[in-house]
């Protein structure tokens, strides 16, 4: 089973898994599905009589606490149980890119040089993870859902708004990848 959990599985089977979401959750009542709804789901656990601004009826959406604990805890349990070799297949061009920058580590699942303390404290760091936070959490508010509720869920239903959102995600995360990064780390 542990082989199975750590290996990388094919395209056409994680492909079709993840396709089922969309009809399982049609198919169970119509539930969006994403991340950035179950926030105000969290949040409306806060007592109401002092946070008033934050009403919201849980119950029909109570399931999303469930997903929320269980990505909790399903990502707990992989760090404990599957310490195998994790690291991301980069191609070369990318790994080429990257060390352009200054980006030279490629063990685990994130660059050590961007993930540390040290620079997390540094200018450098502040900016990117407080105004890079800043901009994900307004343009989550903004566009009404997050990548995963618009891309997976939205495109499925025919959404023109998801459609729209989905390419201004795009658009983002190419103007960061090919401008803003470069820029920051050269």
């Amino acid at each position: 089973m542990e082989s199975l959990l750590q290996g990388h599985w094919p395209w056409y089977i994680t492909g079709i898994l993840f396709g089922l979401i969309v009809p399982l959750l049609l198919f169970v009542g119509n539930k969006p599905f994403g991340i950035s709804k179950s926030l105000k789901d969290i949040a409306s656990l806060l007592p109401q009589n002092r946070f008033h601004q934050i009403k919201h009826d849980l119950k029909p959406n109570f399931w999303r606490i469930y997903f929320v604990v269980g990505i909790i805890i399903g990502g707990y349990l992989a760090v404990l149980f599957l310490k195998g070799n994790a690291t991301i297949d980069l191609s070369n061009s990318t790994k080429s890119d990257l060390e352009n920058i200054g980006i030279v580590s490629f063990d685990g699942l994130a660059p050590s040089q961007i993930f540390n303390w040290e620079f997390l404290l540094s200018t450098k760091g502040l900016l990117i993870m407080v105004l890079g936070g800043f901009l994900i959490g307004f343009g989550v508010r903004y566009a009404n859902g997050c990548t995963s509720g618009h891309a997976i869920m939205g495109l499925s239903i025919f959404s023109s708004s998801s459609l729209i959102a989905v390419l201004g995600f795009f658009a983002g995360g190419l103007l960061m990848t090919h401008i803003l990064f470069p820029l920051l780390f050269n």
